[in-house]
């Protein structure tokens, strides 16, 4: 008896079909493609936000505060969809305080982190009353020295490099020697200077890695924050306004990994967090997420545009490629490079029946977005669609390499 072919991977859960076309939000693929004007394009589906949104607000203590990180996805429409379901949002540069701003939020429920801050953007942020998460001895004396110059007394938290990191990340952000915020045993010196200079003390953020999938690993991550910030505390001149913990749950791309558990960090989060209010009773606690919170919203599709066979390898040609979506390729921090999850948008009813290298129009062997994928058999004008491309995607991707034509991206 002959078996069906099947797929790599099953489609996404979160998106369905109504037994052909992919939907998103319920918009079938092939009108999608007619609403975007074009291929390739991004699609972020807000129905899929708002559920991870609630998700965590049903798994996690009532007091925690979720913050958006602008950085996962700065598109203005999903930014400002976010703003309406969360407490907070963080930015990295300039631009994404601009666009945190332009929502109508409060510069109090925004938060301005990483290194190498211009002055421009820190004034931007003083003039605004964002906290600035500082990463420096020297950000703080440019902060001073903006605030004299406004007016206005620049609002802080120190970003701090804690003295342990998070295990099974999928990047590290703290322990060991980093860029990133202020090493642990100088934090008592950064103190002083918050209080010598007159500046608004905030707190503290105590972020150590992304993407991960092993909540053990959160909750031992969790504790290790709750202490360092107490016994950092002692060093203050005033009280512990707001503690940032940071985010770091992943999302699954590749084959054998699977949704992280919130139920877990949730029990143990909201046990810290008393114990924590017991000493610091006015402390706002928040959790700073970007990829889980919009990651497997979006997809982003191509279409093919010549299908080719060399030497028993069959190559589909797509009008995209690592320009728009460098996650994909494998080219954005894979050792190893893995194939993302993909389907064939306007044939989810059949079988994969063959193996297939989706490869994009440009001069470089790099540009491989699916590596011998089991698919339907395609033919010229089918949609490529790969998953998890709602972070890090259009924006993380170097557009304008061989000056192709950019994607566009749509909130449904």
């Amino acid at each position: 008896m002959n078996q069906k072919a099947k797929p790599v991977h099953a489609p996404m859960s979160q998106f369905q079909t109504n037994g052909e076309q992919l939907l998103v939000n319920g918009h079938p693929l092939n009108l999608l493609q007619y609403q975007a004007g074009q291929t390739p394009f991004y699609a972020y589906d807000r129905s899929v936000i708002h559920q991870k949104v609630e998700a965590l607000k049903h798994y996690m203590p009532d007091e925690l505060k979720l913050h958006y990180a602008i950085k996962a996805n700065p598109m203005a429409a999903v930014v400002n969809y976010m703003a309406s379901l969360v407490d907070g949002l963080d930015v990295a540069s300039g631009n994404e305080l601009r666009v945190a701003l332009n929502t109508g939020m409060d510069g109090h429920l925004i938060s301005f982190a990483g290194p190498g801050k211009q002055r421009r953007e820190l004034e931007m942020a003083v003039a605004s009353q964002t906290t600035v998460n500082v990463e420096s001895l020297n950000e703080l004396k440019l902060l001073r020295d903006i605030s004299d110059q406004i007016g206005i007394r620049a609002r802080v938290a120190i970003r701090v490099n804690p003295d342990f990191e998070l295990r099974g990340s999928g990047m590290k952000m703290g322990g060991g020697s980093q860029q990133f915020g202020i090493d642990a045993e100088l934090v008592p010196q950064a103190l002083t200077l918050i209080s010598d200079y007159g500046l608004h003390y905030r707190g503290l953020h105590i972020f150590t890695g992304s993407q991960n999938l092993n909540p053990d690993a959160v909750i031992s991550t969790h504790k290790g924050i709750f202490e360092l910030a107490d016994r950092l505390q002692e060093s203050a001149k005033s009280e512990l306004e707001s503690l940032n913990i940071g985010g770091g749950l992943g999302i699954p791309y590749f084959p054998g990994e699977k949704t992280i558990e919130l139920a877990p960090i949730g029990e143990h989060l909201s046990d810290v967090m008393t114990h924590f209010s017991k000493t610091h009773t006015k402390t706002e606690i928040a959790m700073e997420l970007g990829r889980f919170l919009v990651g497997d919203s979006g997809i982003y599709v191509s279409k093919v545009i010549d299908i080719k066979e060399s030497r028993g390898s069959k190559f589909a040609i797509i009008d995209g490629g690592l320009h728009h979506h460098l996650a994909a390729s494998g080219n954005f921090g894979q050792v190893i490079r893995k194939n993302y999850p993909v389907a064939v948008g306007n044939k989810m009813h059949q079988e994969a029946t063959e193996s297939v290298q989706v490869v994009g129009p440009l001069c470089t062997p790099l540009d491989l977005l699916a590596n011998k994928y089991e698919l339907p058999a395609l033919e010229i004008g089918d949609l490529i669609v790969i998953y998890q491309s709602g972070a890090y995607g259009f924006s993380a991707s170097p557009r304008d390499f061989l000056s192709h034509p950019h994607p566009v991206e749509i909130l449904v």
